[in-house]
């Protein structure tokens, strides 16, 4: 009986998060992939392990991987989309904080998506429609707050609203403080943490369509009921870009008056 696809992506997300645990705080060797990125062999091998379980299930859909480039139809109606390792220089620097994501585009939409916590042992996933948290085979449907008042700030680059928008320089804004708490996780496990209630919300920059780092957890929040938007309140990959996800409408709303303050009046 052939898996479906929720059930195949949790399964090649957990081939994936098996690698990390296995692999982490050993001798890794390192692959540079531009002067400030760089990939380990656990990430190598992580996204082996996750391309083997989708290959043997789907043989015929393309995939896209953050290191091996895409494979298949560069037009296939379904594509894979896989992050093995997210937070590498975490991962890296012995720090647990990383997210390993597997999604599926079907036409233009994400259909699939799960990011799994090889440490804690979570895979937050979503079939399109609803989202969950998976705990020791018990699954837990995702409800979104703001409550904590913690908002995770990208400050990874590529900036492409550079300069005119700096994620940084909300952290330094009175208004920011007096609202909310800034932190910076470095790994799009914080976008599946506003899905989950644990962050009230999410701001980076950046041209996300198709992003094996970001389509998991944009998924997750919008099958979870949060507000997703790009960074000036435009639908997804339109206008400037860039991704504010919040657990409602009043912390989006906060954080659009903060984030628009950047933007000259004639941008967009």
């Amino acid at each position: 009986m052939s898996l479906t696809d929720r059930d195949l992506a949790i399964a090649a997300a957990e081939a994936g998060a098996a690698v990390v645990r296995a692999r982490y705080g050993t001798a890794l060797d390192r692959f540079d992939k531009s002067p400030s990125d760089f990939a380990t062999a656990a990430d190598l091998e992580a996204e082996q392990a996750i391309l083997d379980v989708l290959r043997t299930a789907r043989p015929g859909d393309a995939v896209s991987g953050e290191e091996s480039g895409h494979t298949g139809a560069a037009d296939a109606e379904r594509t894979w989309l896989v992050d093995p390792l997210c937070g590498t220089l975490n991962y890296a620097a012995r720090t647990t904080l990383v997210a390993v994501n597997v999604a599926l585009r079907t036409g233009s939409d994400v259909t699939v998506g799960v990011s799994a916590d090889p440490f804690a042992e979570e895979l937050f996933w979503t079939d399109g429609e609803d989202a969950y948290v998976r705990r020791e085979g018990v699954d837990e449907k995702l409800t979104p707050s703001a409550e904590s008042r913690l908002v995770d700030v990208n400050l990874d680059p590529p900036f492409p609203n550079g300069p005119a928008f700096r994620a940084v320089e909300l952290l330094a804004d009175e208004a920011f403080a007096a609202r909310f708490r800034p932190r910076v996780v470095s790994t799009t496990l914080a976008v599946a943490w506003v899905a989950a209630g644990r962050r009230a919300a999410y701001v980076t920059d950046g041209h996300l369509r198709d992003s094996v780092h970001f389509a998991s957890g944009i998924a997750l929040c919008q099958a979870a009921g949060c507000v997703v938007t790009g960074l000036q309140g435009q639908p997804l990959h339109t206008g400037v870009g860039g991704l504010l996800v919040a657990a409602d409408q009043a912390t989006h709303a906060a954080l659009l008056t903060l984030v628009g303050n950047q933007f000259p009046p004639d941008a967009g």
